[in-house]
């Protein structure tokens, strides 16, 4: 675990420049605005261990799958958003040395994100190798209030010298992928030009013929005052950069501020892209980067006012929440249904940029409460928009008739993760999809949804359940046999209990939706049945079967729910006796050993308790939970805000804030040393649910909010904004009781701690502990 983040309740510092904690800093202080975003990579040259990262959402490349042995189904490629044209290059050269912090001695340095106003500050004073000293300072961010550009005022200072100085922004597209299976460059030049002020690239990717427009224009300001310098323009291939030379005097600052625009033909005609992304430059510099930055400052206060979190008490614990759900924001916007949310959003290139079940399963709580009410139903549209998709993956494996599997990774539908035993085996991803239709609609109540989009997806997942399983003549029930649960730490397993347990509820579940609109909306039912070919004796019958005797692996002595079959059979060494020098077992142990052990890598057993906790009784969680924690060494990021809210549920305080600040600080102090790679940002939502699900014990019941909240005991106070049905409610949590706000002309009615109360329209109440 890393600990160099300073503390602060509105920003994240680092102070002093280690390169050993460069690739970690670069994840954790990146920028965003849903359409766009970066890793915070210097402005000047860096020829130490870093990761160049520039992303544009929704472009994506398939990159030929690499594997040893080819399995019939096996997606043909692994679909990667790409390493785009990097903007932020302005290259320094000090009377002929490069400036270069990998290469100078730096005296000081501070890199500051502050998320509040949602940009990035980092300055610095350093030594060239001939003793020339000069002190930077560079403010950089991706538009919040225009979505396509990002703007830099870069800020130079000689402090011992004289001489002369060379400033080169540039636009590079001869860019690499880090994660490229065959070390193949995914983009072609279409074309290029350079002016005085700036210039642009036209960038086209290989195969799936994305193309990319980015253009810088700059100006320059010599202590204080704008010049208009001489400059060189410079073309090579796929690289466009302008070269200033200014003679700079000793304690005169020069300043360049660079504008830049990101325009992809997902938006725009290819061939308007050239003369909009020159609209876009002029029209961005010509407003100037002072209305630019309190445009960005405007636009994330209205976000924060939305989704704040405030604790009262613990700063480590305010500056971990938020930290997450910036990150959160400037990931997803949900302004187009065609984008969704890769794990790594714009951070970094693991896991390929693609959409997981991560979307379904955690981030939607967050945008349901934190968002207008389209930003989740855009992420539910992503999915029913590749449904025909979903159907022609689940032909590839052998299932018929509208049977649909949903990907495990994902860009466009189609399936592209390539590890069989997870593209195969991992089907439980199926039923998170299920779930998050039901999550909207109970949260929402926008039953319409159902009839218009919801059904179509269910019956597709269902139908795929009642392929999958098997009629066992030995148990005479039905089984799910070879699968892997979300314990990816168990492969090809038989009755993992999870997915059979989602597996059956998304079958009675499509029933009830079907009964539902039947009995609401028949005409539209009738035209449902004829388009899907809904033969619902026959499939209904089926499902309902199924429901009525599916297989659940249970452990009568213990009284807890089996992981699968044969789990009892491992040796039970709990995670407290592994050594500590053996963990993480991921980066210890060989993967037989790990498949062998009982220990699991996340919520398996307990996801499906916490989706489904209303059908168990607390005795049941209790036992399952004192059961299945103490063999969870928590090596995915999704594990502890699951394990947080059923701890806080079982009233477990110590255990309940733990896995808290494990899940909200871990990539702030790197937990499992790979914050490098890019930051947890689906896991960032889970940070976000153990305060508001946790803590607060937010629950929705009857189509009516619920709290049992508690405060830490190291917090004065909490609290939290939920957006529900119309209403705007602010939730604080104190030693006194429960304050409740709301800031809008919705009353509701919510309950807490099990009672109603009316919380009228521009109204506060508060309930005493």
């Amino acid at each position: 675990m890393k600990n160099y983040i300073k503390a602060d309740e509105w920003k994240i510092i680092e102070e002093g420049f280690d390169a050993h904690y460069n690739k970690i800093s670069e994840s954790i202080f990146s920028l965003g605005n849903g359409r766009m975003g970066q890793r915070a990579n210097f402005e000047e040259a860096y020829s130490g261990d870093t990761l160049q990262g520039n992303y544009v959402a929704g472009v994506y490349y398939p990159d030929k799958t690499r594997v040893g042995w080819w399995k019939n189904g096996y997606p043909e490629y692994f679909a990667k958003v790409l390493n785009a044209a990097n903007w932020i290059g302005i290259d320094v050269v000090i009377d002929g040395e490069q400036l270069d912090l990998a290469k100078c001695e730096v005296f000081s340095f501070r890199r500051e994100l502050n998320m509040k106003e949602g940009y990035l500050k980092r300055d610095f004073r350093a030594k060239t190798a001939s003793g020339k000293e000069v002190k930077v300072e560079a403010i950089r961010f991706c538009s919040m209030a225009d979505d396509e550009t990002g703007a830099i005022k870069y800020t130079l200072t000689p402090l011992n010298f004289s001489g002369a100085i060379t400033l080169t922004p540039s636009i590079d597209g001869d860019v690499v992928n880090k994660d490229s299976n065959y070390d193949e460059k995914f983009w072609d030049e279409v074309s290029k030009a350079t002016q005085a002020d700036g210039g642009y690239i036209v960038m086209r990717t290989k195969k799936t013929g994305f193309v990319v427009a980015t253009g810088m224009k700059f100006n320059i300001l010599q202590n204080g005052a704008a010049i208009e310098p001489a400059t060189e323009a410079i073309e090579k291939e796929k690289y466009v950069a302008a070269k200033v030379s200014l003679e700079a005097k000793q304690g005169e600052s020069i300043t360049v501020i660079k504008y830049a625009a990101n325009l992809s033909s997902q938006n725009y005609k290819q061939e308007e892209l050239v003369g909009e992304l020159n609209a876009t430059l002029t029209r961005i510099s010509t407003k100037g980067f002072d209305t630019m930055l309190a445009e960005q400052a405007a636009a994330w206060a209205e976000k924060w006012k939305h989704n704040d979190i405030i604790i009262e008490g613990d700063i480590s614990a305010q500056q971990a929440i938020r930290f997450n759900i910036y990150q959160l924001n400037q990931t997803y916007t949900g302004e187009d249904d065609r984008l969704n949310i890769g794990p790594k959003g714009f951070t970094g290139e693991k896991y390929g940029g693609s959409t997981y079940w991560d979307t379904e399963a955690y981030c939607v709580p967050f945008y349901l409460s934190t968002a207008p009410q389209k930003v989740t139903r855009n992420l539910l549209l992503y999915r029913y928009k590749q449904l025909g998709k979903a159907i022609e993956n689940a032909q590839l494996l052998g299932f018929k008739d509208g049977a649909a599997l949903y990907p495990m990774v994902t860009m466009d539908g189609t399936e592209c993760h390539n590890e069989w035993e997870i593209t195969f085996e991992e089907i439980h991803r199926n039923g998170a999809i299920a779930f998050a239709i039901y999550n909207y609609v109970r949260y929402t109540g926008d039953e319409a949804y159902l009839g218009d989009y919801g059904f179509d997806v269910l019956l597709g997942i269902a139908r795929f359940w009642s392929q999958r399983v098997t009629w066992s003549d030995d148990k005479q029930q039905y089984v799910m046999l070879g699968v892997t649960g979300p314990n990816e730490y168990e492969n090809n397993v038989n009755n993992n209990w999870y997915t059979s347990t989602i597996a059956t509820w998304c079958m009675q579940y499509t029933i009830d939706v079907a009964d539902k609109i039947k009995d609401t909306e028949p005409e539209k039912y009738a035209a449902l049945v004829s388009k899907l070919n809904l033969n619902e004796e026959t499939e209904f019958g089926r499902f309902s079967d199924i429901v009525q005797k599916m297989y659940y692996p249970y452990d009568e002595k213990r009284q807890v729910f089996l992981q699968q079959d044969g789990y009892l059979d491992k040796e039970q060494i709990l995670v407290k006796d592994l050594p500590a020098s053996e963990r993480p077992i991921n980066q210890k142990w060989s993967w037989d050993r790990i498949l062998r052990s009982c220990y699991i890598k996340q919520a398996d057993v307990l996801q499906g308790i916490y989706f489904f906790e209303d059908q168990y009784d607390i005795d049941t969680i209790r036992r399952n939970f004192d059961f299945y924690e103490p063999r969870t060494v928590h090596e995915s990021s999704l594990s502890p805000c699951v394990h947080a809210i059923l701890a806080a549920k079982l009233g477990d305080e110590a255990r309940a804030y733990e896995f808290y600040l494990r899940t909200a600080r871990l990539d702030l102090d790197d937990y499992n040393n790979d914050t490098e790679d890019g930051c947890h940002i689906t896991s960032m939502a889970g940070t976000w649910m153990a305060v508001v699900e946790g803590f607060g014990g937010m629950r929705v019941s009857d189509g009516k909010l619920s709290f049992q909240p508690f405060i830490p005991e190291k917090w004065s106070s909490f609290s939290f904004h939920i957006g529900f049905r119309g209403a705007l409610l602010n939730i604080k949590v104190s030693k006194e009781g429960v304050q409740i706000k709301n800031a809008s002309d919705v009353e509701t009615t919510v309950l807490v701690y099990g009672k109603e109360q009316l919380v009228k329209a521009n109204d506060e109440l508060l309930v005493e502990a």
